[in-house]
């Protein structure tokens, strides 16, 4: 007859959520095993036991941030009625969740690109795919705009697009290094004055593809 394991003495969710929050503050590579032992409250074994490798964590850690705090940006930009609505709660809500007290400040997946290295190539891909992933949603936002008939389909929506990550990943970086709620909402506010103008063609390149 097949023993069982001894059952999990641990809230596994918990704990993955406290390794979530190192992995935010130090990045894949400045992250030790001490930091994610002390973190978490097991042991090395358990940690094993329970996720695999550092390198699977920080997959279901990257993955939980998705689902949780960097998703709730995407979730409201998503749902915005209109695309100008859709840019402009993407930046705010932003500058909310990049700023709450009881977090770290910033983006996780954002912020991971300032720490990576060399050591992990398989890392750093996953989350440079993850950050495209985010321009692909809101180019794919801003393309529908152009099917309803919202938007114009002359401007380079792509460029545009690219623009507005450029400014919210900005804000991330902005956010851990201390800018408050206040100041990335006036950053926000300044990237949507240039809406306008972009929209009406001051941004003109090759047409939506």
């Amino acid at each position: 007859m097949t023993k069982r394991g001894r059952p999990r003495s641990f809230d596994r969710a918990a704990t993955l959520r406290r390794a979530m929050e190192v992995f935010w503050v130090k990045g894949y590579e400045g992250t030790s095993m001490m930091n994610l032992i002390a973190a978490m409250g097991i042991n090395s074994p358990s940690i094993y036991a329970a996720f695999g490798c550092k390198e699977e964590l920080f997959r279901e850690a990257v993955a939980l941030y998705r689902a949780t705090d960097g998703g709730r940006i995407w979730d409201a930009m998503t749902a915005a009625p209109s695309a100008h609505m859709a840019i402009e709660t993407m930046l705010c809500v932003s500058a909310e969740e990049f700023t709450r007290p009881s977090k770290p400040r910033g983006c996780l997946i954002v912020l991971e690109a300032l720490h990576a290295g060399d050591g992990n190539k398989a890392v750093r891909r996953e989350l440079q795919e993850r950050r495209a992933e985010s321009m692909a949603m809101l180019l794919l936002r801003l393309k529908r705009g152009v099917a309803e008939g919202e938007l114009p389909n002359g401007p380079d929506w792509r460029a545009i697009a690219s623009f507005y990550i450029t400014v919210q990943q900005g804000m991330s970086i902005q956010a851990r290094d201390g800018a408050s709620r206040k100041a990335l909402r006036a950053v926000a506010d300044c990237a949507m004055a240039a809406w306008d103008d972009l929209v009406s063609g001051c941004c003109d390149g090759k047409a939506l593809r």
